[in-house]
């Protein structure tokens, strides 16, 4: 299953589902036909598999409707959020959100007040008063990069790195402790 990605994320095994958080996004065509080539359709939907459901939340981002996507399996909720101009209500409590940091200090608006980013500073405040457990930065801009290598680092959070496997551990309550890997792609 994928989520987002692009041309250069196709993996090389089986695929159940292709997702987009946007319908609209700048690479939506080269993500369709990847997935054509696999038999797929990427769309905008929800997606369940044994005790995983995958399912699109709405975001404020831009003036089209897009998404992320939460993630549960038992007691694992995990965010797929790259993309927002307001921190979405729904990803309170998340053991592990991957979320936007496009700009580091300081939102970055669309012409018209249609939307934007959130930068990676106020995502790191609403993380932590949304009691997120673990904050990932995925979709990582160009002012956030000229802001680590000055030396800057986030004060609740990590960055993601293209290829890197994230593992959740967790402890259900009436099962030996679960572990399930999130592959970041295309983070950097």
């Amino acid at each position: 299953m994928i989520i987002d990605g692009g041309p250069q994320a196709v993996p090389s095994g089986r695929v159940d589902a292709w997702l987009l958080t946007d319908d609209h996004a700048e690479l939506a065509a080269a993500i369709r036909r990847s997935a054509r080539a696999l038999g797929l359709t990427a769309r905008v939907a929800s997606f369940r598999a044994g005790g995983l459901r995958i399912e699109p939340k709405p975001v404020v981002h831009t003036n089209h409707p897009t998404f992320a996507y939460e993630l549960r399996d038992g007691c694992l909720k995990v965010v797929w959020a790259p993309e927002f101009f307001e921190f979405p209500s729904w990803a309170k409590h998340a053991d592990l959100m991957f979320a936007e940091a496009s700009s580091w200090n300081k939102p970055i608006c669309f012409r018209g007040a249609v939307g934007g980013h959130l930068d990676a500073r106020a995502v790191e405040r609403a993380a932590r008063q949304a009691g997120v457990k673990r904050l990932v930065f995925a979709h990582i801009g160009r002012p956030t990069i000229r802001a680590i290598e000055g030396g800057a680092r986030p004060s609740f959070g990590e960055l993601a790195r293209d290829g890197q496997i994230f593992l959740q551990r967790v402890r259900p309550k009436s099962r030996p402790r679960a572990r399930r890997s999130w592959q970041a792609r295309g983070a950097r």
